[in-house]
């Protein structure tokens, strides 16, 4: 059952009931899933249903590592394997645009964590006055470092035009009760100063692309946007990019943003719902205080 507002979008409180008009589900993983230190059971026995009744779920993440890397991370942090079918991931759609590129050197500004997102690549590292372009997949310590840190060196790479491959639009992301900087608030500020910036993740075409092809051959069939929901819990990503595609997003609101919806004080409420919507650009087609 759904509660609310005029010109605000529902709250959800159980998924299954809203899911028989949609043929495949594109889920976002961090902060839906898990919250960068544990699972969030509930989301993966939803999933699970789901697919029990016939759905499909492809996870889309902007995470800067190779799809099939991820398997071993969920299965770290206690997410179901029965909660989906195929995973594309930023990292899938970075590393194609670094093999385009050929054998030009590039920097990477990233933790070594990352390094598997370079593949064969990785032999052309340099530092950034031999480099011609950048690639970012976050900060070189997520923990201590924040973009400011990087003034010095993004000055540099200025002066120098070189373009930066983010591969992780993402701006910040849980990790336990903290929020993280990503690699997405390094290229947005590389963009502030006139820098450019492409993007391989949400919420930009090609990961939404690559995630219908894979629904598609999912189902053996064709695939009408009208029959994909989108699941994610940042504006700025996972709404943006499911409007950019022309597909519906139930948006998750216990993550990134929790305090504007006010759930650092107790559960969604529809007032919560009216105070986080303020001056959002995209709405989504409903809103779950986690997915259940």
């Amino acid at each position: 059952m759904s509660v609310a507002t005029p010109a605000l979008p529902p709250i959800w409180t159980r998924i299954d009931e809203h899911l028989d008009c949609y043929d495949v589900i594109f889920s976002d993983i961090w902060g839906v899933l898990h919250n960068g230190k544990t699972a969030w059971p509930l989301a993966s026995e939803a999933l699970t249903r789901y697919r029990g009744r016939g759905g499909k779920v492809v996870l889309v993440s902007n995470a800067p590592r190779p799809g099939v890397l991820v398997p071993e991370l969920l299965a770290h942090w206690g997410v179901l394997p029965t909660a989906w079918d195929e995973i594309v991931t930023s990292g899938d759609v970075t590393r194609q645009l670094i093999v385009e590129r050929g054998t030009t050197p590039f920097l990477h500004i990233g933790p070594e964590r990352d390094l598997p997102l370079l593949g064969e690549q990785a032999a052309l590292r340099v530092p950034l006055e031999e480099a011609g372009y950048i690639v970012c997949s976050g900060l070189y310590d997520d923990e201590t470092e924040t973009p400011d840190d990087y003034a010095a060196m993004l000055e540099q790479a200025l002066a120098s035009g070189l373009d930066m491959v983010c591969a992780n639009p993402d701006l910040v992301v849980e990790r336990g009760p903290r929020l993280i900087y990503c690699a997405g608030a390094l290229a947005e500020r590389y963009r502030e100063m006139g820098g450019k910036a492409l993007y391989a993740g949400k919420p930009h075409a090609p990961i939404y692309q690559a995630a219908h092809l894979l629904g598609q051959q999912l189902l053996g069939r064709d695939l009408s946007r009208q029959r994909i929901l989108a699941i994610g819990d940042a504006f700025y990503t996972d709404v943006a990019g499911a409007a950019a595609h022309g597909i519906d997003c139930l948006f998750v609101a216990r993550g990134i943003h929790s305090e504007d919806f006010g759930l650092h004080h107790g559960p969604l409420t529809q007032e919560g719902v009216a105070k986080g919507m303020v001056d959002r650009l995209h709405q989504p087609v409903a809103i779950m205080d986690v997915l259940a």
